[in-house]
């Protein structure tokens, strides 16, 4: 089993860019620390060369070892400054080439959380979960481990959207969200599986420990400018039973919820009420 962190953070995910372009920022100023040592150290040779050279022709000697001293300076003066231009331009191409490698792992960075995620509510979406599911029933059969799927529909949300406009109904959609992330462990997986409609995996979970999440997940209130809006939820659960395929754990909790949902039909539409 991998742990995922659900990335709810109250805001819109940002993909983990700004990770990505700081340890882009990181790796450039590692590059030219080390670039320019070694610049410095190439231009203290050539001047403890090209010393020594000048001071064996003041002494009159013209060759040393067989090579010509002047020619020799000659070739220094012309081929350093020409080879530390190179390494420049070689240097900013390798720049260029590593931004340009930045921008298509950000590229690739987003794509592939925008397969995984709901870009509104920061959740897993439903197709990351159904894989991770199919994953956690065969990690389950395989080893006996228990494991839990929980569902969540919101009351009236379409009374919400009316009555109050999509802004309001985004926003508690985050808000129920936030919620769900705070109400599970680090292992679990908190999804939004369309819609207002919501999912938990819970893995190593039973049905016993199942309430201890439940509890958490009470009604709330979210604010709209001088109102505030009471939300509720209908859960149903199920937990794994040797056997069972992903649509057997969905069905299950899906009934339950359903059965929920019916004896909450006569909850009153949302009221605003002042805050």
């Amino acid at each position: 089993m991998i742990p995922t962190n659900p990335p709810v953070d109250g805001g819109v995910p940002n993909f983990g860019i700004a990770e990505i372009r700081a340890s882009l920022r990181k790796i450039e100023r590692s590059d030219l620390w080390a670039w320019g040592h070694t610049v410095v150290l190439i231009l203290c040779l050539t001047a403890i060369i090209v010393s020594l050279a000048v001071s064996l022709l003041l002494k009159g000697t013209k060759t040393f070892f067989g090579i010509n001293l002047i020619l020799a300076v000659q070739t220094l003066v012309v081929f350093v400054p020409a080879f530390n231009l190179y390494m420049i331009h070689q240097h900013f191409r390798l720049r260029n080439l590593q931004r340009r490698l930045a921008e298509h792992q950000i590229e690739a960075e987003v794509f592939r959380r925008l397969a995984m995620f709901d870009s509104l509510t920061g959740l897993y979406n439903r197709r990351f979960a159904e894989q991770r599911l199919q994953a956690e029933i065969g990690r389950s059969e395989r080893r006996g481990h228990p494991l839990s799927v929980v569902l969540l529909d919101l009351n009236n949300f379409k009374q919400i959207n009316d009555m109050y406009g999509h802004a309001a109904g985004d926003l508690v959609l985050k808000e129920l969200a936030r919620r769900l992330s705070n109400a599970i462990r680090t292992s679990d997986l908190a999804v939004r599986w369309g819609g207002d409609e919501f999912m938990l995996l819970l893995v190593d979970c039973n049905l016993s420990q199942i309430q201890h999440v439940v509890i958490r997940l009470t009604p709330f209130d979210v604010a709209i400018e001088d109102k505030t809006i009471s939300v509720s939820f209908a859960i149903g659960w199920k937990e794994y039973v040797l056997g069972d395929r992903a649509d057997d754990l969905l069905d299950g909790a899906d009934r339950q919820l359903y059965l929920n949902k019916l004896t909450m039909k006569n909850t009153t539409h949302p009221v605003p009420t002042a805050v």
